[in-house]
């Protein structure tokens, strides 16, 4: 069988259009998989429902990753930045066929730009194994596509131009400048968007709340359960949490809301269910270790008739990736006493009202967070809308 014509017999390269088109379609895929993590990163943090196809597990879970901190860098989500890279690849990529004679410009600047990608895919990689403790399957294909662009800029090098790497910078640079009038305007408006975002691109994934105290009713039932809201309820949610889930915060910060839209027919009654080894019987090994001495913190809170600004600076701190606590800025944050908070730690009587908060929970079937009981109904992870809607109506609202 003749292989006359094969590259692989006679060692030519294939044409440089297939190489340039593969090189087009890496960067139009990794746009593509950047602008949907940018798309998950917001629903994970402001739909209260949402969950991406991804999240099969513990191990691979996109969502657990999006909802780290890690997930923002220099005041922007990784992936807008993931979206301004494969733009900024993908014009240059377009450049390279500005002079397919000569078949060698930009590409030493791709190159170095998706070699620089991949060395910051395998720091992101170790984020996830031993930071975050979870994997992104969207994320994983970015960095195949920041290697596979990083292999083909080196092939292209190699096949179709031989020069050192500083003198093939110096030229790709050179023509950009030959070609300002044309590359100007567009790379122009990829740091004008960039720009945008920075600028006005609102900071969505803290979840930050109003004054906890403000304009809201507070109190206690008689067995000594804080809650906000309406003093005689049509509805009553009550929710167990647990402070260093994600997930439970971002259901408080629109249970909250929600509670403050309808403050004269709801009433949000909290429990703690601190899924922490030490307090917690069903959690078998270490796991958010810490959340079981914040839920004291708060019980200790409540007695104090501080209950609400306790519970929302809780939240705020772990949604700053902090599992454990200064008492001192804590009891600045609250207008408590820092000595009082580290004797309550120790204090007997708030353990057994822990205890029972985790026993009622377990009573209740509850085995996760967050979880709510309206009408004796447990729902776990949020309060589907087709729950809450006729109970609304039957409450009189709209």
């Amino acid at each position: 069988m003749s292989q006359r014509g094969s590259a692989g017999a006679e060692g030519r390269p294939l044409p440089y259009g297939v190489y340039r088109g593969i090189g087009v379609g890496l960067c139009l895929a990794g746009l593509g998989v950047s602008a949907y993590l940018a798309f998950s990163h917001y629903r994970v943090h402001a739909d209260p429902g949402y969950q991406s196809f991804c999240a099969l597990s513990k191990a691979i879970n996109c969502d657990t990753v999006s909802q780290s901190p890690y997930s923002v860098w220099w005041g922007l989500p990784l992936a807008v930045w993931g979206m301004a890279a494969y733009s900024l690849l993908t014009l240059l990529v377009i450049f390279a066929g500005r002079d397919p004679a000569r078949k060698r410009r930009l590409w030493t600047i791709l190159f170095i730009i998706a070699f620089s990608c991949s060395l910051i895919s395998i720091g992101f990689a170790g984020v996830s194994a031993f930071l975050i403790g979870s994997w992104c399957i969207l994320c994983i294909a970015t960095y195949g596509i920041n290697f596979l662009l990083a292999f083909f800029g080196w092939i292209i090098r190699k096949r179709f131009h031989v020069e050192p790497l500083a003198t093939g910078l110096k030229n790709d640079l050179r023509f950009l400048w030959a070609n300002a009038r044309v590359a100007g305007p567009l790379f122009g408006l990829l740091v004008g968007a960039l720009l945008m975002a920075f600028l006005f691109l609102p900071a969505y994934w803290e979840l930050r709340h109003s004054d906890p105290s403000a304009s809201i009713r507070s109190g206690m039932t008689e067995d000594g359960l804080p809650w906000i809201g309406a003093e005689n309820p049509l509805l009553e949610i009550v929710e167990f949490t647990d402070y260093q889930c994600f997930q439970c915060r971002k259901m408080h910060h629109h249970m909250l809301q929600l509670t403050r839209r309808h403050p004269e027919k709801i009433r949000l009654l909290h429990r703690h269910f601190p899924m922490d080894h030490e307090f917690n019987p069903i959690v078998g090994q270490p796991f958010h270790v810490g959340s079981g001495r914040m839920a004291i913190l708060a019980i200790h809170a409540a007695q104090k008739g501080k209950f609400t600004e306790m519970n929302e600076w809780l939240f705020f701190k772990v949604a700053k990736g902090e599992s454990s606590i200064n008492l001192a800025d804590a009891a600045a944050a609250t207008g408590m006493d820092a000595r009082e908070l580290s004797a309550a730690l120790q204090h007997a009587p708030y353990r057994l009202l822990l205890k029972r908060d985790i026993h009622q929970g377990l009573r209740l079937g509850i085995v996760g967070t967050p979880s709510y009981v309206v009408n004796g109904q447990v729902y776990e992870g949020n309060l589907p809308p087709e729950v809450l809607r006729p109970l609304f109506q039957a409450a009189g609202t709209d």
